[in-house]
């Protein structure tokens, strides 16, 4: 009910907000500075960024006009990647469609192609094409002078996928050049002639009723498919969606990308709640990969899950992982049979080297983090030697501090798994 009576006043206060100062005109140019928001496809790992333009435009009649337009957004770094300083310039046309040009108030619709080019980090710095639409509305503050907001979905392929990008603005429309209106010619009164004999009074006819103003259809999930042609209504907003309105699944596992924590699992790879490939028995090898599925737990085995003979295992790396508490640097008791194994390990195999490496979490500064993965990988490696009787020349530990993480640093659980030590050994 309340939802239906705010549509009923906007569309009142568009009836009613007809033009003073002459709205858009037939043969007019225009020119509009703008600045917004850019939102990159989630594909690309990219933060978003601030975005620059201008459009150059000519109204052909009242209700279509064409535009061509630059953007440029500002530098940005990748959310989990180590891309850093990434632009990108956009450069093309458009084509517009004013709805009630006469108004103060005037929504339209436009659509229109362009070229993106990335460059920094990673990217080919080369054009590809791009199809954008989206809505937008000018509201005139003076005859020639409107503030004018858009919101774009901006669609291309770059490396062999669909990206879907959004970009809103806000920016200053001004119009120029229209040509004025021919006066009307002035013609002399006629001499009046003799007044005739009054005509019967004619029969009033009623004017017609007027006809009902369109009103655009609604978007209610602001994903950018309007509501008739939304095949899934409810999306969360800046969520990538595809025509019908669908979050994107780009690796086509049945997670979308929004909830995919593993995109790229090939087609056809079973997959948990997160898109991560599934590793029924627990060997370390993913079930698509696994050419020796069932294999019993804790059995050493290759890079195929295939089990291994002990003579065989120390042709490949031996890889233990711990995990500490924040800012600790102790081994808690529950990691000591864990790091007792590689004792055996190194004494089984006497020639067997490698290190420790010691991580944390993005809490706290590089520096602190540097000297407390150090203490980390140090604490475990004086751990093996003294009980083992190791040598101390066969391991080398090495902090990475927050470097290399293996989990999202924006959540309780990735954060836990990033604060860990990895022993990776093999034999000479």
């Amino acid at each position: 009910m309340r939802k239906g009576t705010i549509c009923t006043l906007a569309a009142a206060l568009i009836l009613s907000t007809t033009a003073s100062f002459g709205a858009v005109k037939e043969g007019s140019f225009s020119v509009t500075p703008l600045v917004g928001g850019y939102f990159f496809d989630g594909n690309k790992t990219l933060d978003p960024t601030m975005v620059l333009g201008l459009r150059a435009g000519y109204n052909i009649t009242k209700n279509f006009g064409i535009e061509g337009l630059y953007d440029f957004t500002l530098r940005t770094d990748g959310k989990f990647s180590p891309l850093e300083d990434i632009t990108m310039h956009r450069f093309g046309g458009q084509v517009l469609y004013h709805f009630f040009p006469d108004n103060i108030f005037v929504p339209y619709v436009a659509a229109g192609f362009s070229g993106v080019n990335f460059g920094g980090d990673g990217f080919d710095n080369k054009d590809h094409g791009a199809f954008d639409y989206g809505v937008g509305a000018k509201y005139f503050l003076t005859e020639d002078f409107a503030v004018r907001g858009d919101l774009r979905h901006i669609y291309y392929r770059y490396n062999s996928g669909n990206n879907n990008d959004m970009e809103f603005t806000l920016g200053a429309y001004i119009q120029f050049g229209a040509a004025e209106p021919p006066m009307k010619p002035i013609v002399p009164e006629p001499v009046k002639a003799a007044p005739a004999p009054e005509p019967a009074p004619a029969k009033v006819v009623p004017a017609p009723a007027p006809a009902p103003v369109p009103v655009p259809p609604a978007d209610s999930d602001g994903d950018g498919v309007i509501d008739p042609l939304d095949k899934c209504p409810g999306t969360p907003a800046g969520v990538a969606v595809d025509n019908n309105g669908c979050p994107l699944d780009s690796d086509k596992d049945g997670v979308a990308d929004y909830l995919d924590k593993c995109p790229g699992t090939p087609a056809g790879a079973a997959v948990d709640s997160n898109g991560c490939p599934i590793d029924s028995d627990k060997d370390g090898v993913v079930d698509y990969l696994d050419k020796c599925p069932g294999t019993p737990a804790g059995v050493a085995v290759d890079a195929n899950g295939c089990a291994v003979e002990a003579a065989k295992r120390c042709d490949n790396p031996t890889v233990v992982a711990i995990a500490f508490d924040t800012n600790k640097a102790v081994v808690k008791a529950k990691y000591h049979d864990e790091l007792d194994k590689l004792g055996s390990f190194l004494k089984e195999f006497p020639h067997a080297t490698g290190t420790i490496e010691g991580h944390t979490d993005a809490d706290g500064s590089k520096a602190a983090n540097l000297k407390l993965s150090q203490a980390r990988a140090e604490n475990v490696r004086s751990y093996i030697i003294n009980k083992f009787g190791i040598d101390g020349g066969r391991i080398t530990a090495k902090g990475y501090g927050s470097a290399k993480p293996v989990a999202s640093n924006k959540n309780s659980a990735g954060k836990a798994k990033n604060r860990r030590i990895e022993a990776a050994f093999i034999c000479k």
